[in-house]
């Protein structure tokens, strides 16, 4: 299967717009309507939201490859529920409606790859629902654990904590006491069932 950035001639990347972001710099803020969908190639771009205290709920990130606003723009409300802000300095394709349809429309192969992004982000949506469904963090990590054969590899305890939806200090707090009761152990940046 291609990905989506592999789904795409050199000719028709050439008609799309290209957007430079600095670290930090926001795209599109929150309420915003969406009218384009992005397709970042170097980078990685996050949506998030952020409470009256500064505290920030990270909805997605969005890395090499990936695709936003997909889900937004032929929707009844397109409007962006959170910033779209560089994790990094990245860049990335913006595509209006009419080059997305005429894209779906005319390259098979682009097409494809657009509805295997579709369904893999129904596949991470469900994986948040289930994730949020558990009553307590241990039963997370482990659900979180069996659909990944038992072994979790991390870059850091804050970003699995985001992806596992508690804070960093519950995390680690779990982690460590599943590691007393022998349930887990845990090696560098990894997860490993017993």
């Amino acid at each position: 299967m291609k990905n989506i950035l592999d789904s795409l001639t050199k000719e028709e990347k050439g008609r799309l717009k290209i957007v430079h972001l600095n670290k930090g710099e926001i795209l599109f803020s929150e309420g915003e309507v969406c009218e384009n969908v992005g397709i970042v190639f170097i980078g990685e771009l996050k949506i998030a939201s952020y409470l009256e205290d500064g505290h920030e709920i990270v909805y997605n990130v969005i890395k090499k490859n990936m695709m936003f606003g997909n889900n937004l723009i032929f929707s009844s409300e397109p409007v962006y529920r959170g910033d779209v802000i560089a994790n990094e300095n990245s860049y990335l394709y913006l595509l209006s409606k009419d080059q997305l349809l005429n894209l779906i429309k005319t390259n098979d192969v682009f097409l494809i790859a657009f509805l295997n992004a579709q369904s893999e982000f129904g596949k991470g949506l469900n994986l948040s629902i289930k994730l949020l469904t558990f009553n307590n963090a241990q039963e997370r990590i482990l659900y979180y654990l069996q659909i990944n054969k038992d072994i979790v590899a991390y870059k850091s305890i804050t970003e699995l904590a985001k992806t596992l939806y508690l804070s960093r200090e519950v995390l680690s707090r779990t982690l460590h006491k599943m590691e007393r009761d022998q349930i887990i152990r845990l090696e560098d940046k990894k997860i490993v069932k017993i």
